[in-house]
């Protein structure tokens, strides 16, 4: 069976790892210097593995109200880890408001998932980036900088340059696990792979790390999708 892999090297780790992404896509992190023949045997040795886990059908819980195509009235969207009604209406501003439900303006109805992507996007920047400041105070690390990105199959991600991005879609999901994936991102510049170390590290500053894990893997779907 045949396996397709990225290599991604870097000079701040150590050890190879290997990850399977919620695309199914096989990502190899190695140190600089890794020869290609050396990490061929490593994948080599964990195929069944990794077979198992591009194969593997994850399971998603229904949502409430199932979305439909469009972005209209009696459909919902999710705020934090809850489910809110849309509604199409007239706003003072023109722009989507919330208020226990979405508000989107008539005004923008041809253009409503854009406006409301745009809404989830700055609802992120306000509510992300400051945290990201306050758990690296707590963890004592320094980081780039902190940015609001658009990748559909990563949470969080932490850069050879020490920048730290997060997914926009992070909005939508509740407050401990916004926390969870800020303090995995953040103790990367502490610990580059996932060692009993790094995870004591998570662990200590995101009590509620299996909670939001198993919440990340129940409700992954959610996220992912654009609206």
């Amino acid at each position: 069976m045949d396996l397709n892999y990225q290599i991604v090297r870097s000079a701040r780790r150590r050890k190879l790892t290997i990850t399977v992404e919620r695309d199914r896509s096989i990502i190899v992190h190695a140190p600089v210097g890794t020869a290609d023949e050396a990490i061929r045997r490593v994948v080599d040795s964990k195929r069944q593995w990794l077979f198992d886990k591009v194969h593997h059908t994850q399971k998603y819980q229904s949502r409430q109200h199932p979305p439909g195509k469009e972005v209209v009235n009696g459909e919902s969207a999710p705020y934090l880890g809850r489910e809110y009604r849309i509604e199409v209406t007239e706003t003072a501003s023109e722009k989507v408001e919330f208020s226990r439900r979405f508000l989107i303006p008539l005004a923008q109805q041809k253009k409503r998932r854009e406006v409301l992507k745009a809404w989830y996007v700055e609802r992120a920047k306000e509510t992300i980036l400051p945290l990201v400041a306050r758990y690296a105070r707590d963890l004592g690390v320094q980081y780039g900088a902190a940015r609001i990105v658009d990748n559909r199959y990563r949470w969080g991600s932490c850069t050879v340059k020490d920048n730290v991005n997060f997914n926009w879609r992070l909005i939508k999901a509740p407050m401990f696990v916004i926390a969870y994936v800020i303090v995995h991102e953040l103790a990367h510049l502490l610990e580059g792979n996932h060692t009993p170390r790094f995870w004591n590290i998570v662990r200590a500053k995101a009590p509620s790390t299996e909670k939001a894990r198993a919440w990340l893997k129940e409700h992954g779907q959610l996220l992912e999708e654009e609206v």
